[in-house]
């Protein structure tokens, strides 16, 4: 999902940072960054006061490559961020990121990537960002899990974020001839209302041979990606209508 975004916010010419906050640092993969010389994200945070963000992102390949004359920069991510990724982070590590990311103003936007949990690093990025994007897919656990995440933001906002909000939930991986997943959809929208974005992020054979490519889904021959860029850039303009100045607006 953060890449599909990725991906639309360049096509858009919006400034744009990713950070890859998941020690797997699958974003920093997919968006065709080499870790280099740069100091990954994971040491920018053990240092946040010391940290150069400026001189430690990376640029896509994406835009080298062709695909724009937009900016689209990297945090670079890495398995050293894994040693926050735990559930009882304290308020002084909480605001890591948000010293890292203090002063940014190169950017329109900035995604933060999170692992797939709860834990330390999730609740890191909630509390550097302005909004938070959740991606469920149409399937019991999946909406459950969804619930109790939206229990877990208002929560979150009570303790430590009170200006957080939800930017939106977004179907992703849809299979329109499922039966199933057609109930799940209008169980989510009668649970979510209007937090539950469209367009809907169709299931897409070739999406891991796109990731895996390095390549942005833009630029990718075929039928099927031109229809995904499509959904990409509806969900992206949806997601930012209403956010006001268009200064650094954080989207985890």
């Amino acid at each position: 999902m953060t890449t599909g975004l990725a991906s639309a916010a360049l096509a858009a010419g919006i400034p744009t940072l990713v950070v890859d906050l998941d020690p797997h640092a699958d974003a920093t993969t997919a968006l065709g960054v080499q870790p280099g010389s740069q100091q990954d994200i994971g040491r920018m945070l053990k240092s946040p006061r010391r940290a150069r963000l400026q001189d430690n992102v990376a640029g896509s390949s994406w835009v080298s490559n062709g695909s724009s004359n937009g900016t689209l920069d990297v945090a670079v991510g890495s398995a050293f961020t894994g040693i926050y990724d735990r559930p009882d982070l304290g308020r002084r590590d909480l605001r890591r990121l948000s010293t890292v990311l203090a002063g940014t103003t190169n950017y329109e936007l900035v995604l933060v990537d999170c692992p797939p949990s709860l834990n330390g690093l999730t609740r890191m990025a909630w509390s550097a960002s302005d909004r938070v994007v959740l991606v469920a897919e149409p399937g019991l656990f999946s909406v459950a899990g969804t619930e109790r995440t939206m229990r877990a933001i208002q929560l979150f906002r009570q303790e430590f974020a009170p200006n957080l909000a939800p930017a939106g939930i977004v179907a992703n991986r849809v299979r329109s001839g499922s039966a199933e997943h057609t109930f799940r959809l209008a169980e989510m929208e009668s649970m979510f209302g209007e937090l539950l974005l469209t367009p809907h992020i169709p299931e897409q054979a070739n999406w891991q041979q796109i990731q895996g490519a390095a390549h942005s889904v833009h630029h990718w021959p075929g039928d099927s990606a031109k229809n995904a860029a499509k959904l990409f850039d509806a969900l992206l303009e949806s997601l930012l209508e209403g956010q006001g100045s268009p200064r650094e607006r954080r989207q985890v």
